[in-house]
């Protein structure tokens, strides 16, 4: 983790120094802040800003991995990374549903918005639970 908070905040550094340099250009330009660009640098630091700090928080709280370690080998991240679905229609079912929210949205249809979130709600919960038996194990059994 310590890598990926240092990108972060290197960017986040970088976004700050481009709002200030932007805010400036655009008031010697047209004598006026140009607003919406101002915002959005300035939102893209404080983003950058928030996932560099949780990675550096998260980072002191838990030990080196092989990739923050300068002695580390290769063979020292090997093992299981995790489960990955070979298909699944879920990710498609979750962005037509989000599409027809944001449908609802450009035309400011009550009902396009609801159904569009109703829809985002279901395919999401199909895409979390998409392997779930059902079946619950324990130790006592």
């Amino acid at each position: 983790m310590k890598t990926e908070w240092r990108i972060f905040l290197i960017i986040a550094v970088f976004l700050f120094g481009a709002t200030i340099l932007y805010g400036a250009w655009t008031n010697g330009e047209s004598g006026g802040i140009e607003w919406v660009g101002t915002v959005a640098l300035l939102l893209s630091f404080l983003l950058c800003s928030m996932c560099g700090g949780f990675f550096w928080f998260v980072s002191r709280r838990i030990d080196l991995r092989p990739e923050d370690r300068p002695d580390a080998e290769i063979a020292d991240g090997a093992g299981e990374v995790g489960f990955f679905s070979p298909g699944s229609y879920w990710p498609f079912g979750l962005a037509l549903a989000a599409a027809i929210a944001a449908l609802g949205m450009v035309f400011w249809q009550y009902w396009l918005i609801g159904a569009g979130l109703v829809a985002v709600v279901f395919a999401a919960c199909g895409l979390l639970f998409e392997y779930y038996s059902g079946t619950r194990r324990t130790a006592e059994h």
